[in-house]
């Protein structure tokens, strides 16, 4: 009985430790079929399907020959090299002299970037370390010949700019990030999402070799490469036209300086420069991130006398005044309570109309503005496009300010009839004057010739009048003062021999805490030839140590127009 009863209690132990494991079984299943049954099919699914993200081509960007219609590259694609460690492959007696090799073939010089690789290589039981990217081929043979363990590389595609820094201002640059390469600033910040096209996807199935299973239902969305864009910029006059600027800058010491060229036919922009600039192959080594706005449409100021043959056009449009008509300088004018003298406290006498623009008289620039009358001042200087944007395709393009016109008091436009009290940016000053170049018609600016898509589609910018400001009889009038200025008033300098030219300079007190200061910004604004104009410019320099902008905007004025009529192969005028 004994024997029976202990193979009835060995019996009953292995039917319990039997439940027991069929329950644990049936609980997994549960758990795993149920509970987790989320997480175990995706588990699943990811070692057997692929998916892969496609990245898209950036479209490139170019500049042209604006007679031969020849384009160059300003913005392309370009392979380069991620090169990476995996310090756990290093042996520990080979971390110095694997990092001393490596800062040696990437030509790091500075002990803090030494120092910085051998912290990465000692690491040792890291698994991925960047080290550096943007490696050309040349770089990464060295590095392959080398034979380093531990260290591998991997080619990326990154945006590279032929011409380093001309038209940097202009061109932006791209950064990478999660969506690859994403533009900043100008036509790269701009155009961004027609540059840079549309992601695609490929997923399917795979076998357990790795391989795709072409019987399986698998799907793919090709990625739509980002669309080129033709710049309307001539890379020769950007050229000749930003090293000139560049070089006056330097002598001078200017704090910036900038310049617009511009067809007053069309409003295509033939040239543009904002210094300082930057390289947007390396825009990551800009000691001020100032050099990426590009002052010519970001930096308003105020534009001092350029803007007197703006104020003279609007009363000649008026009937109000002839390019003979007299004025007695009285020297000085009370308004306000504010006394307004002329630029070195001098006082002309009677004086023509054209005489005010030669000799860049304030109070004679008043008297015309006096006869406007505040009201059809601010209406004629809101028409020639102060105060608002011009809507160049570039980006961050500020609108100015001339806010102090709608304030009451005679002050505010007595003042802004000379350049004083309200802001503007170059490219406004250039749509203007090419507003009067063009027998009073006001093209719209800008500087995309085409679009091109990968379709085959193209769009071409049509130039566009936006609106006739003053008549034809006084912008020609006003182009013939304004030649005067050249001819025979302060700005003789500027004067070419075989070319009339018309143009104005501005000498224009900076502002500062309690008034003005001795600090002056220099402006050139002007067109040629003056009997069929060609080009406007418009040259500014920020606080050089020059006195009077005839010695600096217009010795780069005289110089450019030069080349530009040359280079157009525009038939001598005289």
């Amino acid at each position: 009985m004994l024997k029976q009863n202990n193979d009835d209690n060995q019996l009953r132990t292995v039917a319990i430790v039997f439940l027991f494991i069929t329950v644990a079984i049936i609980v997994r299943l549960f758990v795993l079929q149920v509970v987790e049954h989320n997480y175990y099919s995706t588990f699943a699914l990811n070692t057997r399907e692929i998916f892969k993200q496609l990245n898209p081509q950036r479209g490139h960007i170019y500049w042209q020959d604006s007679r031969t219609k020849e384009e160059y590259p300003a913005a392309i694609n370009r392979q380069y090299y991620l090169v990476y460690a995996v310090p756990k492959e290093i042996p520990t007696t080979d971390v110095t002299s694997t990092s001393a090799k490596l800062a040696q073939l990437l030509n790091l010089t500075t002990d803090e970037t030494k120092n910085e690789i051998l912290q990465k290589l000692s690491k040792l039981n890291d698994p991925y370390e960047p080290i550096a990217k943007k490696i050309d081929d040349d770089t990464i043979t060295k590095i392959k010949e080398a034979n380093l363990l531990g260290i591998y590389y991997t080619s990326q595609e990154f945006r590279f700019y032929p011409e380093n820094n001309l038209g940097g201002n202009i061109l932006g640059f791209c950064r990478i990030d999660d969506n690859g390469q994403t533009g900043n600033y100008g036509i790269e910040g701009y155009w961004n999402k027609i540059l840079a096209g549309k992601g695609g996807f490929l997923s399917g199935e795979k076998s357990a070799l790795g391989s795709m299973i072409s019987l399986a239902d698998n799907t793919m969305v090709a990625a739509e490469n980002g669309a080129d864009i033709l710049l309307t910029i001539d890379r020769t006059l950007e050229y000749k036209a930003c090293e000139a600027l560049r070089t006056e800058m330097e002598k001078n010491k200017a704090k910036s300086a900038a310049l617009v060229m511009m067809n007053p036919k069309t409003g295509a922009i033939l040239a543009m420069c904002s210094l300082p600039d930057f390289n947007p192959n390396s825009y990551s080594k800009v000691e001020d991130s100032r050099a990426y706005n590009n002052t010519t449409v970001f930096t308003p100021y105020e534009p001092g006398s350029v803007f007197k043959s703006i104020t003279l056009s609007m009363a000649i449009d008026q009937n109000l005044i002839e390019p003979n008509t007299t004025f007695v300088d009285p020297c000085t004018r009370k308004v306000d309570g504010f006394t307004i003298h002329n630029a070195e406290d001098k006082c002309y006498g009677t004086q023509t109309m054209t005489g005010i623009l030669e000799n860049s008289i304030n109070t004679g620039v008043m008297w015309v503005q006096e006869k406007l009358g505040n009201e059809r001042f601010r209406d004629y200087t809101k028409h020639f496009g102060f105060g608002e944007k011009t809507g160049l395709e570039i980006s961050n393009e500020t609108a100015g300010d001339i806010s102090n016109l709608d304030k009451k008091g005679k002050i505010y436009t007595a003042v802004a009839s000379f350049g004083q009290g309200l802001t503007v940016t170059p490219i406004q000053l250039a749509v203007a004057y090419s507003t009067i170049a063009n027998k009073g018609q006001m093209m719209k600016p800008y500087i995309v010739e085409e679009i091109r898509y990968t379709n085959g589609k193209r769009e071409t910018t049509i130039p566009k009048i936006i609106d006739t400001v003053i008549s034809p009889r006084a912008a020609k009038l006003t182009t013939g003062m304004m030649v005067s200025v050249i001819e025979n008033g302060h700005s003789k300098g500027s004067r070419l021999a075989h070319y009339y030219l018309a143009g104005k300079t501005g000498t224009a007190q900076i502002a500062g805490a309690g008034g003005y200061t001795n600090i002056t910004n220099h402006t050139f604004a002007g067109f040629g030839p003056a009997n069929d104009p060609k080009i406007v410019l418009i040259i500014k320099f920020e606080a050089p140590e020059r006195l009077w902008a005839d010695s600096t905007s217009g010795v780069v004025f005289k110089d450019i127009m030069s080349f530009a009529l040359q280079y157009y192969n525009i038939p001598y005028e005289r």
